[in-house]
């Protein structure tokens, strides 16, 4: 197998997770500064003693390079988290971005890591030479453990880790040296096969995990979104500009439900939210309240009214369940911000009223802002009665 398709094997699976699961994969790269800061100290510490020991010149200038290196990386990390406090959400490309920046740092890192040991026992010094494999082990060990969910650069590390020592130990012709060698390679296969494991472990756990999140926001028999997922995102759509909300509420649908049963009840749902889907843009949002009730937020406010009449033609056109044909009817209220209201209680509150004038005028659409006229009449055409079998 050459090393192209080994590369595309192993991350076979980052196209096909969605793009909320590849975010929260990148926080967890970004969730924690302590394993850096204690490689860093492990180093310094480590690097000062050897220095010391040996007064080797290369030695002292890897340690500086690994600790220069350590606080780039603490910088990245700290201007990711800034970053993601701030709008506008990540998009799929920019957190690859700031992956690859991560990843840049922990191979320097590991690269880092992997020739001072090397250096350590090229000096001889057996003690030296313990402390400064440890530091590799250790962080490779903390690879095993992050860099789990990214597979290519877990292995890169490993590598970057292993190669400089197992390359300066088969130099030397002593059975010591090769064993120790032996030792490093087997360190980096079974560590990358725990990093291979645990990767498609944690990978379908957080798919799992982000389905039951989708479910528990859809209504189960209309497959649209759920009262609680108003509460949910009617308040940044309001905070990020006018809005239309539609309140809709079936006319003559339990005559139908009695008269037909509630099989043929809950196929009608099902056909109005998926009228309402289509009406609706990728930016709308679309709401069962429960029962009869549905809630259309709207992005293009100044669309509202001819929305409106839209909602009704569309819900009032007959519908056929099993070979019977059934007519409905639709009576609309709608609000639009900030006109009838800045806040989400008042934009639902008010559409409410307004869709109860629609139902006292049997049916059609009713704005809100008619309510504020003198006379109080509302702006919708009356549909007409009757249910066909």
């Amino acid at each position: 197998m050459g090393i192209g398709m080994f590369f595309d094997r192993m991350e076979s699976g980052r196209a096909s997770i969605s793009d909320a699961v590849y975010l929260e994969v990148i926080a967890g790269l970004h969730g924690t500064t302590m394993p850096n800061i204690l490689a860093a100290a492990c180093l310094a510490m480590v690097g000062a003693i050897t220095t010391y020991e040996t007064g080797d010149g290369i030695t002292a200038a890897l340690t500086v390079v690994g600790v220069v290196v350590a606080l780039v990386r603490l910088v990245e990390i700290l201007a990711f988290r800034r970053r993601r406090a701030r709008a506008p959400l990540l998009s799929r490309a920019e957190a690859a971005i700031w992956e690859w920046r991560y990843v840049a740092g922990t191979v320097a890192t590991a690269l880092v890591l992997g020739v001072f040991a090397a250096r350590s026992i090229v000096l001889g010094d057996a003690l030296c030479s313990v402390m400064a494999i440890g530091i590799g082990f250790g962080f490779g060990a903390g690879v095993v453990a992050r860099l789990a969910l990214r597979p290519v650069a877990a292995l890169l590390d490993l590598v970057a880790i292993a190669a400089p020592a197992a390359i300066v130990t088969f130099m030397q012709p002593d059975l010591r040296h090769v064993g120790l060698g032996m030792l490093i390679l087997m360190y980096v296969v079974a560590s990358f096969e725990m990093v291979r494991l645990s990767f498609n472990a944690s990978i379908s756990q957080m798919t799992l995990k982000r389905k039951f999140e989708q479910l528990s926001r859809l209504d189960p028999m209309t497959g649209v979104s759920n009262r609680s997922v108003l509460a949910m995102d009617l308040p940044p759509m309001l905070a990020a500009g006018p809005v239309a909300v539609h309140a809709l509420d079936l006319d003559r649908f339990k005559e139908a439900n009695d008269r037909f049963g509630h099989p043929v009840g809950d196929a009608l749902l099902r056909q109005v939210a998926s009228r309402l889907e289509t009406l609706a843009a990728a930016e709308d949002l679309v709401v069962r309240m429960g029962g009869d009730e549905f809630i259309l937020v709207q992005r293009a406010a100044g669309d509202a009214e001819p929305m409106a009449r839209r909602i009704v033609t569309a819900v009032s056109a007959p519908y056929d369940v099993d070979g019977q044909v059934i007519e409905l009817g639709a009576s609309v209220g709608v609000a639009v911000s900030p006109e009838d209201g800045r806040t989400v209680e008042a934009l639902l509150s008010r559409s409410d009223r307004a869709l109860y004038r629609a139902k006292q005028d049997r049916g059609g659409y009713v704005m809100a802002r008619d309510l504020r006229t003198p006379d109080g009449t509302g702006s919708g055409q009356p549909v007409a009665d009757g249910l066909a079998a």
